[in-house]
């Protein structure tokens, strides 16, 4: 799974990344990107000068169907499973229609430690590159008419590489996949069949491991310290550090 993640690259390396049109995005740097927070992710340009091309916008991370009747439905609809994509209300559309690149500098997970609190681990890139989560979006129209686009990124099972802090994993997609993932905007069984082949964990060699403090387990911090590598004899929690 995926329940926290930080992006601190700059719209430069984005654009140069993904091949981005359109206007540049001012993108503040985030460490600990939590469920219900915004979000940046690539989508194919529908119309105008743009268009067929990638463009970068932004989404509330948690996915809302267009038929939920309050946008609440989102705060559990941060992750979506590879496996049910196709047949899942909440997803079928969008997984048709309207998916997206969701760009991170990694994520973090948690694991048990036997005793106190669990152990948070930082995953990246080894060469510190961004990660591209395969995602899917939609917009909501709220009953005074107003519009809110959200997300939501989609998990596998997880690699050898992470097993040991998660049966699951986001879709990690290369830059060779990122155009089969968008989509041709024709909506056919080819196309989501190509979607489809991609929904696989990652390769060992994609994503290294190391574990950080636990201050990340607290959604008000966040900066650049979170994510200093920790040995398990720094790992007492300090005051205000849990959920």
């Amino acid at each position: 799974m995926c329940g926290r993640f930080g992006m601190f690259h700059t719209w430069e390396e984005m654009r140069l990344s993904y091949n981005l049109l359109g206007p540049a995005l001012n993108l503040m740097p985030r460490y600990n990107i939590a469920p219900t927070q915004a979000v940046v992710a690539m989508i194919r340009a529908a119309s105008g000068s743009n268009a067929g091309g990638r463009e970068a916008t932004g989404f509330q991370w948690g996915l809302i169907p267009p038929w939920a009747k309050d946008p609440s439905m989102g705060a559990k609809m941060n992750n979506a499973r590879s496996e049910t994509l196709a047949e899942k209300p909440s997803f079928k559309n969008a997984f048709k229609r309207r998916r997206c690149l969701i760009p991170a500098s990694g994520f973090y997970e948690w694991t048990s430690t036997g005793t106190g609190p669990k152990q948070p681990v930082w995953i990246a890139k080894p060469d510190a590159s961004l990660i591209t989560f395969a995602g899917l979006w939609e917009i909501w129209h709220s009953p005074d008419g107003g519009e809110l686009q959200t997300c939501t990124i989609v998990t596998t099972a997880a690699n050898e590489t992470l097993k040991p802090y998660h049966h699951r994993m986001p879709v990690v997609l290369n830059p060779d996949s990122f155009d089969a993932w968008l989509g041709d905007g024709q909506e056919s069984r080819e196309d989501q069949a190509r979607a489809t082949a991609l929904m696989v964990p990652a390769p060992e060699d994609t994503l290294m491991v190391r574990p950080v403090g636990t201050a990340v387990s607290n959604i008000r911090n966040d900066g650049p310290e979170l994510l200093e590598e920790v040995s398990p004899a720094t790992m007492a929690p300090k005051q205000g550090e849990l959920f």
